[in-house]
């Protein structure tokens, strides 16, 4: 599968992981890990960016507790009309591109975002737009936060010391591939520090903050 298709395929999404799926479960475990990362790290007035943010419920959740400066990039063609029936708070306050995140992030001027981070969406990221990542990290001026499936379970971090710069893939029910990525390596030398990881039975919550 190229990048070309994978985007497609979450551009045309609907039914599970649509911005209508992830609208009806609204904010979750991983809302609130993201606001108790950004309580300890920033402060309210922070500008924050979201990477595939679906229809918004992690940004509506940040909202509700006073963040302000939000901004989200998603593809999916239903993303931003979900967002303004479930969330039009947000949808009001916030600053939205519809495109892929390697169509938006190059114009963005260094240090634009205080946070940048994900929630299970670099890890849809294809190895033909690696080249992104970089400039996420050009982007970000302080804290940069994946919560990404490791292919791991919950318990201790073992970060890999394989020297391969090749993702591992799996797939969701024969379907969307998954790129696991060793991502203390991939933002570590792209000069930040990683400053806390934590596995969940699902996904890794790590914490990276800028160096410079």
């Amino acid at each position: 599968m190229n990048s070309n298709e994978v985007r497609r395929q979450w551009a045309e999404r609907t039914g599970a992981y649509s911005p209508e799926y992830y609208a009806y479960y609204g904010p979750d475990q991983r809302s609130e890990s993201i606001r108790d990362l950004l309580d300890r790290f920033v402060d309210r007035d922070a500008s924050v960016l979201e990477l595939g943010c679906s229809s918004g419920r992690h940004l509506a959740h940040l909202l509700e507790h006073g963040f302000e400066e939000l901004a989200g990039i998603d593809v999916n063609d239903d993303a931003f009309d979900v967002m303004a029936e479930t969330y039009p708070e947000l949808a009001d306050a916030g600053t939205f591109y519809h495109d892929t995140i390697e169509n938006v992030v190059t114009d963005f001027d260094a240090d634009r975002f205080d946070v940048v981070y994900s929630v299970e969406t670099l890890q849809h990221l294809h190895p033909d737009v690696e080249w992104v990542l970089e400039d996420l990290t050009r982007i970000t001026a302080d804290v940069l936060i994946t919560i990404e499936n490791e292919g791991e379970g919950e318990g201790e971090i073992e970060d890999s010391d394989s020297a391969s710069d090749e993702p591992d893939v799996s797939y969701v029910n024969d379907d969307f591939p998954l790129y696991h990525r060793d991502w203390n390596r991939v933002f570590t030398e792209l000069g930040f520090e990683q400053v806390e990881a934590t596995a969940g039975e699902r996904d890794t919550v790590r914490t990276f903050r800028a160096t410079e």
